[in-house]
């Protein structure tokens, strides 16, 4: 049978590699009409370009560990806190979609309550720094 790809499985269905993952489309069983892969892909674009989006917007004030150099209320974030947690959870959420990955719901099962304590711990140091100011912000925002 010949392959799609050049690693050692067979992908007459086409297949995604990232690293050592490696993701075969022909592995799934769907109907041509099925809109998942189609809603995964938008929800996956999209969503990549809003977080690379947040990114930009939040420009020298972006930081591994919780800091608080400045308090970015512009852009994306005059409507999201937590922008970069919240397109990076729907870019693998569309990913999923996608391929059929529903495994990887236990993925999400870890990450999104990372994410909120990320995004909580966050809030404390974004607090302490700028009282107030962002107390207002956080009023006017989701997550």
């Amino acid at each position: 049978m010949p392959r799609a790809c050049k690693c050692e499985i067979e992908c007459p269905g086409g297949c995604f590699h990232t690293g050592y993952l490696h993701f075969c489309r022909s592995e799934i069983q769907r109907s041509a009409l099925d809109p998942a892969p189609h809603y995964g892909v938008a929800i996956a674009l999209l969503s990549l370009v809003l977080l690379i989006v947040a990114r930009i917007q939040l420009g020298e004030s972006f930081s591994v560990r919780a800091e608080a150099k400045n308090l970015v209320t512009s852009g994306i974030y005059c409507r999201i806190r937590n922008p970069i947690y919240v397109f990076h959870i729907l870019m693998l959420a569309g990913i999923c979609l996608y391929f059929s990955l529903r495994w990887w719901l236990l993925i999400f099962l870890i990450l999104v309550p990372i994410q909120i304590f990320r995004a909580r711990k966050e809030e404390k140091v974004l607090a302490e720094v700028f009282g107030d100011e962002y107390q207002r912000y956080k009023a006017c925002t989701w997550f």
